[in-house]
Parts: C-alpha cells; sequence; structure tokens
C-alpha cells in the first residue's frame, strides 16, 4: 500500500521536487560545478563520499524543509547512507517532512530512432523491494527523446509504462520520465508526439493505477494541461534540462500545474568553499526561486 500521508503531500502539497539523484556519469559533472575537480579524489568510493556530503549539506540545510520541497529524488546510495547517524529516507520524511524518491534506472542504451531507451534492469525487483523497506515512497526512471521519431518516442514511453506497472506492483508509485531534450532541432514535434503516447498509455491503466510525470518544459505554455488533468495522474513536475535557473524558473512559472523536480538548476550557486551562513543564504533564495515559479503562475 501507497503511503496515505506521503500521497496526499506530493498530489496537493505548494512546492517543488528536489533531484539529488546525480549517479555515476553525471556525478563528476555536478561536484565540479560544486568545486571539486577530479584531481581532488581518486576512485568511485571517494567521489560518491564527497557526493554524499554535499547532499547532505543541502538536506540538513535551514530552508530544505517539506514547507517547499515536498520530495527529494535519491540515487540508490544515497539511499543507503545516512545524516547524523540516522538512514536518509527516514531523515528527509520525519526530520524534514519531505517525501523520498529512488532513481533506478541504469542509464541509457545508444540512441535509435531518435531515442534513448532504458538500460536494462535485471535486479529491479530486488532493489524495488528493498526501497519499500527504507520508506521510499515512489521511483524515477529517465529516458531520452533527441527527435520526433514516432516509432522512437512510442518506444520509449510504451517501455516506461511497462516498468512503471512493475513499480506498481511493489507498491511505489512510478515517475515516468521521457526527457525531449531542449537541444532537439524538433522539440514542439517531438512534444505533440509524446502527449499523444502518454495519452494513450494513461487510458489503458487500470482503475486505480496512477504515476507521475516528468517532462521538459514545453515549447507552448500548458501543452501539457491534458496530462495534468488526466485522473490516472497524481503530478505533472518538470526537469530543468539543461536551461540555467532563471530560464528554468521563467519558463515553468508559465505552465500552470505543473512544479519543478530541478537537478543542476538547482545547485547551481552552490560551492564547497563557502561558509556555512553563505551556503544556507544561497540554497534559501534558490528554493524560493523554484518554489515561486512552481506555485505562483503567471498571469
Amino acid at each position: 500500500m501507497v503511503d496515505a500521508k506521503m500521497l496526499e503531500k506530493i498530489s496537493s502539497a505548494p512546492g517543488f521536487i528536489a533531484a539529488l539523484d546525480q549517479s555515476g556519469g553525471s556525478t563528476p559533472g555536478a561536484l565540479r560545478l560544486y568545486g571539486i575537480s577530479e584531481s581532488d579524489y581518486q576512485g568511485d568510493e571517494e567521489m560518491f563520499r564527497l557526493m554524499h556530503a554535499m547532499r547532505v549539506r543541502i538536506m540538513s540545510a535551514p530552508a530544505f524543509s517539506g514547507d517547499k520541497v515536498i520530495a527529494a529524488i535519491l540515487f540508490e546510495q544515497t539511499m543507503d547512507g545516512d545524516v547524523d547517524g540516522q538512514a536518509v529516507p527516514s531523515y528527509l520524511w520525519e526530520k524534514r517532512d519531505v517525501v523520498p524518491f529512488l532513481k533506478i534506472d541504469k542509464g541509457l542504451r545508444l540512441e535509435e530512432n531518435g531515442v534513448q531507451l532504458l538500460k536494462p534492469m535485471p535486479d529491479l525487483d530486488a532493489l524495488l523491494s528493498r526501497a519499500r523497506e527504507k520508506g521510499i515512497f515512489g521511483t524515477k526512471m529517465r529516458s531520452v527523446i533527441a527527435n520526433a521519431d514516432k516509432v522512437g518516442i512510442a518506444a520509449v514511453v510504451q517501455e516506461q509504462f511497462e516498468v512503471a506497472r512493475q513499480i506498481i506492483g511493489h507498491g511505489l508509485i512510478p515517475i515516468i520520465e521521457p526527457e525531449v531534450s531542449i537541444k532537439s532541432p524538433t522539440k514542439e514535434q517531438a512534444e505533440a508526439i509524446l502527449r499523444d503516447e502518454i495519452a494513450q498509455q494513461l487510458d489503458k491503466l487500470p482503475t486505480g493505477e496512477t504515476v507521475m510525470l516528468k517532462l521538459t518544459i514545453p515549447t507552448v505554455a500548458d501543452f501539457y494541461a491534458p496530462l495534468i488533468a488526466h485522473k490516472s495522474v497524481v503530478r505533472l513536475v518538470a526537469l530543468s534540462g539543461g536551461y540555467s535557473r532563471a530560464d528554468a524558473c521563467e519558463k515553468l512559472s508559465h505552465n500552470h500545474g505543473m512544479i519543478a523536480s530541478f537537478s543542476r538548476a538547482l545547485t547551481e550557486n552552490l560551492h564547497v568553499t563557502m561558509s556555512d551562513a553563505d551556503f544556507d543564504a544561497s540554497l534559501a533564495e534558490t528554493i524560493d526561486e523554484i518554489y515561486n515559479a512552481s506555485v505562483n503562475k503567471a498571469a
């Protein structure tokens, strides 16, 4: 059974979702932006230790609370870590009033038909069971769409929903994330195909089964309004997709009912050398900006 209190918060509370789920491939870049270069550590173990320290600094900051950050998406090793001796998922929910999600994908296949499908996840059932035991509420998995290829986009959406049904079977809420690249020369056309494909799959879900959607901010404002209104969609969230925070927030503010789930845009002004006071103040300013774009929409 899905946790009722977490579901209520996710479905209706004002705020946004923090994406703290950089994995192996994206971790060096995230650390570099934070002021830690590859020459500052040796091996994956030390790299992930430094990344965890950064995430703990964010999660324990005064502004990182359920008043504005309603949920956080975690990398598997973050889920298995702790904050001051308490497991991260329970720390987020019990101490910060933030609903914990888990990134479950293992990366992307090579591009084919203008898209990148998910790499195989042979141990997914075991991971989902462990996530439930640790208090995780839902999951996230990311595919990428580079071009408006109907065959490719249909394959992405079908795969996402197939995995989503497996996740729902474990009592978790899946976040379906078919990201349309902001660099796509056919972005608007891809979004039109994507919206139709998602709507068809949503209509096939059995009564009572629900998902969340994480999508690139659309070229046309409010383009995904029909998906937001669908009975099987708990909430629709936006990825920043490489936009600067200012650009992402400006674009998001024109999409009613769509809230942020930003990663790079959340951490872009944070630096390892900051004092705790400066770090907390910068993060608070960022959280306010993303919150306002998620909640206070342009006319």
